[in-house]
């Protein structure tokens, strides 16, 4: 026998205490099955609804086609034929109901403006997203948009839910495959869609309506968007760190996009001469050091460094040490592993050629002019075969 639930919620969403019968379990899954249920599936976009059954607290809700599924987080679950008592955690479900009404009036507006069709629908748990089919969204079209929206919301639209014949409803926003009875959530005036999940009764009960982030995915543009309570929170949040920022920086809030701008200019330009001093720096480092540095018996000065990682300085340091004539460098990096080989003119050593031997024998990649050479190493093996190479020990 196949037992039908009875979804209490395409009817009623505000409904978040009642009593079912249950039909069926799987005790080990810790699955059961009621004749009718309020609590809401996964479903469209729209996560599923928390609360507790028998005493037992429902973690997931799964529709499963002709019956829903409520699964339990701990044993001792009522048996079949038992009446429970059930509840709905109605923060959580409302919460769901002002994001997914949010999320209809949204689209339908962006789509009465600009003719950009919504693609699909993602509820998370502190914003949601939609992904709308357009290249491009202009911050004058999202404005515009939540300027429209608010103008809605202060009208309070009535929100309904119908059930019409698939075959002879009109006016969606979106053509449904599905046949049958449609269930409608309809925004007067605004918008008719097909959709299972839970709603609003008024377009007043969304308050604000916040686009909070729009970027480019898959050649469209998805946003996101907090509606209700979630805004007011974000807001006062958002409202929190610029004071606190304005009290750290002694600057009114309306200023400080202004102070902030010229901070990172500054910024800017101090991590440029913070780099220009580095490599002066580190040239006077390898001119003291090559004074310090012995020529071997074939009259050549050579100098070996150990560093974190090879960049710039490391770079200009090799380059000075060398410049001055009769001179081989050789920096180690250790993360990533890798090698930079710098060479005199006059020093009758290729530093490209000798860096690419030593790394093509050991599965390494490199190479360079014949007085600056750089590569990746695999491992130790090759270094000290560029040393052998190049008649080097490293300390």
């Amino acid at each position: 026998m196949v037992f039908v639930t009875e979804r209490l919620y395409y009817t009623d969403p505000y409904l978040y205490e009642f009593h079912a019968q249950v039909i069926d379990s799987q005790g080990q899954e810790g699955h059961i099955y009621l004749d009718r249920t309020a609590f809401y599936p996964s479903s469209g976009g729209q996560p599923h609804d928390l609360g507790a059954i028998h005493g037992a607290q429902v973690i997931d809700v799964v529709d499963e086609g002709e019956r829903i599924a409520h699964v339990l987080a701990t044993g001792g679950w009522p048996a079949i034929g038992e009446t429970v008592s059930c509840r709905v955690d109605w923060a959580r479900r409302y919460d769901h109901m002002q994001q997914h009404t949010g999320q209809h009036l949204l689209s339908a507006v962006l789509v009465e403006l600009f003719g950009f069709p919504t693609l699909s629908f993602h509820m998370g748990a502190e914003v949601s997203s939609i992904e709308l089919g357009t290249p491009e969204l202009t911050e004058a079209q999202i404005e515009k948009a939540e300027t429209r929206v608010q103008e809605l919301i202060w009208a309070a639209r009535p929100v309904s839910i119908l059930f019409e014949d698939a075959a002879a409803v009109a006016g969606l926003r979106k053509p449904s495959e599905r046949t049958g009875t449609l269930r409608i959530i309809e925004i007067e005036g605004v918008d008719r869609s097909a959709c299972g999940g839970t709603h609003v009764r008024s377009t007043a009960e969304l308050g604000p309506i916040q686009v909070r982030k729009a970027e480019k995915i898959r050649g469209n543009v998805r946003i996101e968007f907090v509606c209700g309570h979630r805004a007011q929170l974000r807001a006062r949040r958002d409202f929190r760190n610029l004071t606190d920022l304005s009290r750290q920086t002694s600057v009114a809030l309306d200023a400080l996009p202004a102070h902030m701008s010229t901070l990172l200019e500054r910024l800017g330009e101090a991590e440029k001469e913070r780099e220009r001093l580095a490599l002066e720096l580190a040239g006077r480092e390898a001119g003291a050091q090559y004074e310090a540095t012995a020529p071997d018996a074939d009259g050549l000065r050579r100098a070996v460094w150990r560093v974190p990682a090879i960049g710039a300085e490391e770079r200009t340091k090799a380059a000075a040490f060398t410049k001055r004539g009769k001179a081989l460098a050789l920096i180690v990096g250790s993360s990533p592993m890798a090698v930079l080989v710098a060479a005199s003119q006059d020093a009758g050593v290729n530093a490209g050629a000798v860096l690419k031997s030593a790394l093509a024998a050991v599965g390494g990649r490199g190479g360079g002019s014949p007085t600056l050479a750089q590569g990746n190493v695999p491992d130790v093996q090759a270094i000290e075969k560029l040393l052998d190479a190049l008649g080097m020990k490293l300390s």
